[in-house]
């Protein structure tokens, strides 16, 4: 389809269909925002079918992304409740275990704090451990209990929110990468694609891990960055795994800026039967080589908590890139250097949980609105203005 430049004026251009992008497109959708959602593949083609679906409160630290998980969590429960079986929503719990002593302090510290901010969590002994997870490592001293972690099949949330954006009034167009921006004087006014320009009052950079070089193509920086992850899927299996279960250095991991392999052993069961395995993460580019050695590493991770893997085969791994911070926190709201342009990107591992939360508060900030979590410590003007405009290499493209 070719569209016409200058065939009307949306409210709002969404540049990716991933979560985050069809999260945004179906609240202002519901806000009765005019909306058009572009992406350069299908929904869900990026990062988004590259994960395990995780709604994570265990893992975050107190600050900005802890209040924007809680107020995520009251979306999915609350807004989209009655669309949950659309998306396989669990919420199964997770559990943070840890094999020594010293780790079983830092755990404490971390839960006393986060109870102190209304996380609900309880500790564990080891008796208790294997009372929840009775195949658990005999290494294990203990953990801590978040009740609030839960699960989403994660392609299947990015189609349904497209499909109900579009059901509000939304129009979607597949296979559009964008490929500039329209301008009136210093403002974003639209996008252009080799299938036509798109006008609008607002354009939103949702491009996941090429956000950076989308927004670069705008003329600001916006350094959001590919972290490569492998995730290894077993053969369906009796329930064997009854939550989400990681072990304790993996926050450490999560809130790390190493560009090296780092592996840490996260294990859930699904309701196929199969069990997900991760969880690696390192900063190689885009580069999309297998590699053996963040597979042996998450196998033998993965045995270490639970021994009963190393006599279950595994079917399939895939592997996919987060959009990383250096900052660790994501990028959500209206670009003050380039008037017209919002981001919501930089939600590394996160961007499941947060999408609806995310979506939410940018519908509202979109439609003039006050928003229900101040976006501050999210701004885009936290870093600075990219030294050219310059087109990002075809891979880019959003």
């Amino acid at each position: 389809m070719n569209v016409p430049s200058g065939a009307g004026v949306s409210d709002v251009v969404v540049i990716g269909a991933g979560v985050i992008g069809a999260a945004t497109a179906y609240f202002a959708a519901q806000r009765g925002l005019s909306v058009v959602v572009l992406d350069k593949g299908l929904p869900a083609s990026g990062t988004s079918s590259a994960c395990e679906g995780n709604i994570l409160v265990s893992d975050k630290e107190l600050g900005p992304e802890l209040e924007l998980t809680r107020y995520s969590l009251g979306v999915w429960h609350g807004d989209l409740a009655e669309h949950r079986h659309l998306w396989e929503f669990e919420r199964k719990g997770g559990i943070i275990v840890a094999s020594r002593e010293s780790s079983l302090v830092s755990l404490s510290r971390v839960m006393a704090a986060q109870s102190g901010f209304g996380v609900q969590v309880e500790e564990l002994d080891a008796d208790a451990l294997r009372a929840l997870e009775p195949n658990i490592s005999r290494e294990a001293l203990g953990g801590a209990y978040y009740p609030e972690d839960c699960q989403v099949q994660p392609m299947l949330v990015a189609a349904h929110l497209v499909r109900l954006a579009v059901a509000a009034g939304a129009t979607f167009h597949a296979d559009t990468p964008v490929t500039g921006f329209l301008r009136s004087g210093g403002r974003i006014t639209g996008v252009r694609t080799a299938r036509g320009d798109f006008s609008a009052s607002s354009v939103v950079n949702c491009a996941g891990t090429w956000a950076g070089e989308l927004a670069a193509l705008a003329g600001v920086e916006v350094p959001v960055m590919p972290r490569r992850g492998f995730v290894m899927v077993t053969e369906p299996l009796p329930p064997m795994v009854h939550h989400k279960v990681y072990a304790a250095e993996y926050i450490d991991n999560v809130g790390s800026s190493d560009a090296g392999l780092q592996a840490s052993p996260v294990v859930e069961g699904t309701p196929s039967g199969t069990i997900l395995i991760g969880s690696t993460r390192e900063r190689v580019g885009f580069d999309r080589t297998v590699s053996t050695e963040a597979l042996r590493t998450l196998a033998r991770n993965a045995v270490g908590l639970f021994p009963f893997l190393a006599d279950v085969k595994v079917i399939r791994h895939y592997h996919g890139f987060r959009p990383y911070c250096p900052d660790h926190l994501p990028v959500i709201g209206h670009d003050e250097r380039t008037p017209g342009l919002w981001h919501a990107a930089g939600h590394e591992g996160a961007g499941i949980g947060l999408s609806v939360g995310t979506g939410k508060l940018l519908a509202q900030a979109l439609a003039g609105r006050e928003t229900d979590l101040d976006l501050a410590p999210f701004a885009p003007a936290r870093f600075g203005r990219a030294a050219t405009p310059d087109q990002p290499r075809e891979e880019a493209t959003a």
